[in-house]
């Protein structure tokens, strides 16, 4: 079973330490990078993906000041643990947190993703997400609509 879980004292380094694929690297910003980066956002939370008892990957989230959305700013699984159906387990969770939380009845998540990722391009088509075009700043979007 997949659970998202709070970072903290205890589990943050594992959180840090887990990695994508080489191939995949170019497309993501480390999970330290992430976890760092969260403390100056604050809208965003940063949390683990955990399998039973095992941390396999990360994902920060929040709204973003610029245009208001919810965004997802981070979204991996670590290479050991892809193609198992944790990350579809684990988008399911995240936009249920993401809906139940939408008080402001905010009316889009977005993501944004490198536009050589074809797996991610896939990935959140098959989730729910619908491709937008390219971003001014050369990534990808895709938006999921919350008020559906």
């Amino acid at each position: 079973m997949v659970t998202l879980v709070k970072l903290d004292k205890n589990n943050w380094e594992d959180c840090a330490d887990l990695q994508v694929s080489e191939t995949q690297s170019q497309f993501i910003a480390s999970n330290l990078y992430s976890i760092a980066e969260v403390q100056f956002l604050p809208n965003f939370t940063v949390k683990g993906i955990q399998h039973e008892e095992v941390l396999i990957g990360l994902v920060m989230y929040g709204i973003d000041p610029d245009d208001g959305n919810y965004w997802i700013y981070r979204f991996m699984i670590d290479k050991n643990y892809q193609r198992l159906g944790y990350g579809r387990q684990a988008m399911a969770l995240i936009i249920d947190e993401i809906k139940l939380s939408n008080q402001d009845k905010i009316p889009a998540m977005m993501i944004g993703y490198h536009t050589n990722n074809l797996e991610a391009h896939l990935f959140y088509q098959s989730v729910g997400f619908e491709f937008q075009g390219l971003a001014d700043w050369g990534e990808y979007l895709a938006k999921f609509d919350l008020l559906k």
